[in-house]
């Protein structure tokens, strides 16, 4: 009987497996994907004592199918030694990146400012700005003072901006309407970037398909070079994210590692079997070196800092036969 159990158990876990490979056909299938890593360990664990018993052959099958999935998961897969160096030119600046889901009522509010005080990344993309942290954020506007914050329509989930740098003469950030995204044009030592925040729901049956779609003009129109990031509440081989770079024309950064779970679980637990939901995206003559998850500052997800460069032609323009500029109403903030 235990057998005939775990049997049904792996067979519906590969059942749910195979549908995530279907996102793209409708965001349900999508919602599976999400949970990838989780249940190819788990279908593994009910193969492995199958091999014993009269199930051996579909146990030899599930396990095969198990180590397939977890392959294409390869980039997201927790990190048990840290990464070797990366080189850093000698003759161009290295700049940086801090993306943080701060949580609208974090408790330790002292610990992100903290964080962002010892790490001086160039620009900060942020999610969940609510009013207390539009009031929190006012304590390092002196080293931030480029910024723009959009208001989300509960007023929780906003998006913000930070950036030590100037935006771009001529430039006017633009917040989505409903305040899932941010732009800005930052000026990086007379190289301009279009640099975003984003902010998408949870998925089905939550709204994240119908805002992908919300967001396909801003998101068209980011600039030739541009990095964005944010917590897209979707892991990085999803259809969702995917979708969100197609629109775009980006490229997604291999995955940090995972970044968030449950709050009232630990961090440690976090770390290595919690969702890779917090991505980066870069296009154009920018080169992503390096990404690292930060220390716990309060939030249910970890910070992740990354550092990048711009090659010289970064800044040139592009021919105007090959690309097309869409225009955007800008609807700034303060």
């Amino acid at each position: 009987m235990m057998a005939g159990l775990a049997f049904l158990a792996m067979t519906a876990l590969s059942a749910a497996l195979l549908a995530g490979f279907f996102g793209a056909l409708h965001p349900a299938f999508d919602s599976f994907s999400h949970f990838r890593i989780h249940f190819s360990v788990l279908m593994a664990l009910l193969a492995l004592p199958l091999l014993a018993s009269s199930y051996r052959l579909q146990a030899a099958a599930a396990l095969v199918f198990a180590v397939a999935c977890l392959a294409t998961t390869a980039n997201a897969l927790p990190r048990l030694w840290p990464e070797p160096a990366v080189a850093r030119p000698a003759d161009q600046a290295v700049y940086s990146l801090l993306q943080m889901n701060l949580r609208f009522n974090n408790p330790t509010p002292k610990k992100v400012l903290s964080l962002i005080g010892r790490t001086n990344p160039d620009v900060i993309t942020l999610d969940e700005v609510s009013a207390m942290w539009a009031t929190e954020l006012e304590y390092i506007k002196g080293a931030y003072p480029y910024r723009i914050l959009c208001d989300y329509p509960n007023g929780l989930f906003g998006v913000a901006l930070l950036s030590r740098r100037p935006f771009a003469a001529g430039t006017t950030p633009y917040c989505e309407p409903r305040g899932a995204m941010a732009i800005a044009t930052v000026d990086f030592g007379g190289i301009d970037v279009d640099v975003a925040a984003i902010h998408l729901s949870w998925p089905w049956p939550k709204e994240q398909y119908w805002q992908i779609g919300e967001l396909a003009e801003p998101l068209a129109a980011l600039g030739q070079t541009a990095i964005m990031a944010g917590d897209c509440n979707a892991v990085p081989w999803s259809a969702a994210v995917r979708r969100v770079a197609a629109l775009g024309g980006l490229t997604i950064m291999p995955s940090a590692g995972p970044t968030w779970i449950h709050r009232t679980l630990p961090d440690l637990l976090r770390r290595y079997a919690g969702l890779p939901i917090d991505q980066v995206f870069s296009k154009g003559g920018l080169t992503i070196l390096s990404s690292t998850r930060l220390e716990d500052t309060g939030s249910d997800h970890l910070p992740v800092l990354v550092e990048f460069l711009l090659r010289p032609e970064a800044d040139k323009p592009v021919d105007e036969h090959e690309t097309a500029t869409v225009s955007l109403p800008l609807m700034p903030r303060s």
